[in-house]
């Protein structure tokens, strides 16, 4: 039998965020997948914002933004007159608490691709055609059935999709709806007679197709509504399905489809579990919940849970928390869960709207929560306001990006480097900023002064984000936890002893 701390189950970007945020706090972490090979299908195509920086904070944000594209256009027919085109994200620019304030188009298994390598460096790889068979839980960790070996871990973790094995042997539920919502085929394809340079659509009265470029390939993702037989009855995709969808729908001569790379079929689900943990196992992203497409949530809604669970599992892990931090995931994620049903639906609806009238397309989508920058945890226990200082943030808000300057080199300094890592971030802020707090938690933290005889924030940056004469104590997840006035560094300490 191995041991490990951490087994993660299931590969998608969920499970591999996970991995990565623990490897790099040191964490000895396994993580298993029942595909014999790893996928090459686009699946989802879009990170939102707020993903964006949490692979900033892993360190894979460069290769991530290389193989993207943003403001890519959404070309709308009739036929093959253009009636419409729009970039949802057009004006929309980097700001200095915003540094990344549109979706990157990315196919899914690029940002698996990519994060498997960010996880090779921290000597942890994939482990392919392995299915968990079953497992025990018990007062040490969790004994688990692996093919035909046995792994012992601290805990576990189902990051494996919507049919979870995790999940099933937990005994939980996905609980909710399944809408009365056409059936959608999609593939990836390679095209002759259309420009990559927008995501092309239609949308008639006997059905649509859509034709969205993968950026860093030859391929399209297509998304159409399904052929059926004689009974109305939904067929399986096939290219040649897909080129009579096409053809019906669209009618644009000298359009051909070809090379159909991978294929499946999208049925609408409204659905949650209505826990995330039981005992020393955990859900995370589709194993926990399941909901329309719209707003493309999916992939970061997982990615994000993984980057809420990495760091308390840390904590705990290092013996610098007790096990009972690890009770405010399912606080704090939970109820995102069902503001995430919520907002998909509601998207949904007003994409089905659209695309009854001319020039509507899924742009509709558009609202300001699917950049995800606004969520938080203001609800949580992990969020603590010791005073009222005049402080621009609130604990459980996101952590904004501000551009400082060192003062003896004048090199620009941002506050999302300051942040990266597996630490808390104390920030002293203004002439009354404060110091850090004299215990032993302090090991956990870095502090900054941002203010006379520290940091430089020549432009306001940081004060408008943050205000000043505070203590704003930044959580490994880049969420405010604490606001203190600068006179109470005890706050501080305080609030890591709780932990």
């Amino acid at each position: 039998m191995t041991q490990t701390d951490v087994l993660v189950v299931g590969a998608g970007p969920t499970g591999l965020t996970l991995a990565c945020d623990l490897a790099r706090r040191g964490v000895a972490v396994r993580i298993i997948d029942r595909a014999p090979e790893f996928p090459r299908g686009s699946r989802g195509k879009g990170l939102s914002p707020r993903s964006l920086e949490v692979f900033d904070d892993l360190g894979v944000i460069e290769p991530m933004l290389a193989a993207g594209a943003t403001h890519l256009r959404h070309r709308k027919y009739r036929g093959a007159e253009v009636v419409a085109e729009v970039d949802p994200e057009a004006g929309v620019v980097p700001t200095p608490d915003r540094p990344y304030p549109t979706g990157l188009m990315i196919p899914q298994w690029r940002v698996e691709q990519l994060l498997r390598e960010r996880l090779a460096d921290f000597g942890v790889a994939v482990e392919l055609d392995a299915e968990l068979r079953g497992f025990d839980q018990h007062a040490d960790g969790v004994t688990a059935t692996v093919g035909q070996s046995r792994i012992q871990a601290r805990y576990l973790v189902g990051c494996d999709g919507g049919r979870s094995t995790v999940r099933k042997a937990l005994g939980l539920s996905l609980r909710g709806h399944t809408p009365d919502v056409q059936l959608m085929a999609v593939g990836d394809v390679e095209v002759d007679g259309l420009g990559r340079d927008a995501w092309h659509q239609w949308f008639t009265g006997d059905g649509a197709i859509m034709l969205c470029p993968l950026p860093g390939t030859d391929a399209f993702q297509v998304q159409a509504s399904h052929e059926v037989d004689q009974d109305g009855a939904p067929l399986e995709p096939t290219l040649a399905r897909f080129q009579q969808t096409f053809d019906r729908v669209a009618a644009v001569p000298g359009v051909r489809l070809r090379d159909l790379t991978w294929r499946s079929s999208y049925r609408v689900n409204v659905r949650m579990v209505d826990q995330l943990r039981v005992g020393r196992v955990f859900l995370a992203g589709d194993a926990a919940h399941v909901h329309p497409i719209a707003g493309g949530l999916g992939m970061n809604t997982g990615v994000q849970d993984a980057y809420n669970l990495g760091w308390k599992l840390g904590l705990v892990l290092a013996g610098h928390a007790t096990p009972s931090l690890l009770d405010t995931y399912e606080e704090e994620r939970l109820p995102i869960a069902s503001w995430l049903l919520d907002i998909t639906s509601e998207r949904l609806d007003a994409v089905l709207d659209a695309i009854k009238h001319t020039g509507g397309g899924v742009d509709a989508v558009a609202a300001p929560e699917l950049s995800q920058l606004t969520l938080g945890y203001p609800w949580s226990r992990l969020s603590v306001r010791a005073a009222s200082p005049a402080a621009g943030v609130r604990p459980g808000d996101r952590a904004p990006d501000a551009t400082l300057r060192d003062p003896v080199t004048g090199s620009p300094v941002r506050l999302f480097d300051l942040f990266r890592g597996p630490h808390f971030t104390l920030l002293g802020l203004g002439e009354r900023g404060g110091a850090a707090p004299n215990c032993a938690e302090t090991a956990l933290v870095t502090s900054y002064l941002v203010g006379p005889g520290g940091l430089l924030d020549a432009d306001g940056h940081a004060a408008r984000a943050y205000g000043t004469g505070a203590l704003v104590l930044v959580r490994p997840d880049g969420y405010v936890g604490l606001v203190a006035d600068a006179a109470q560094p005890q706050a501080v300490a305080g609030y890591l002893r709780s932990l």
